[in-house]
């Protein structure tokens, strides 16, 4: 990604303060997890691409890792996720979602996906690009 002027829009500042002040309890616990270079790559959490704000990304793999709580099942909601992803996508971002219940049910399994994301190889049981499931 060469072109900075998408990222971090001093227009959306303030939200994107409010957004790690106000972190949801599956953010916490991932971003304990995920800062710091603990992956071997710096994440960066509430970060603008644009005009949207994601939960983590990782500018050294262009990798943005997003967390779906129940709002994210609509229709509309879906519909939504779609359009940023393809925005992501038409940048060269690669995108995985995981739901708020598989980070905090099966955070090992989170992590180990992560890893093999980053390392380029798919972790053993889990697919690259996570279904869309309340579940």
């Amino acid at each position: 990604m060469k072109d900075e002027a998408i990222f971090n829009l001093k227009v959306f500042k303030d939200r994107r303060v409010q957004l790690r002040k106000n972190q949801t309890e599956p953010e916490k616990k991932l971003w304990r997890g995920i800062r710091s270079s603990q992956l071997g790559v710096k994440f960066r959490r509430q970060h603008g691409i644009g005009n949207y704000i994601v939960d983590f990304y990782c500018s050294e793999l262009s990798f943005v890792v997003e967390l779906d709580g129940n709002s994210h099942f609509s229709e509309q909601a879906l519909m939504y996720d779609q359009s940023r992803d393809h925005y992501f996508n038409q940048l060269g971002l690669k995108v995985v979602r995981f739901t708020n219940k598989e980070v905090m049910n099966n955070y090992e399994g989170v992590i180990v996906t992560l890893l093999g994301m980053i390392k380029n190889q798919p972790p053993p049981s889990l697919p690259l690009r996570r279904g869309r499931s309340k579940d």
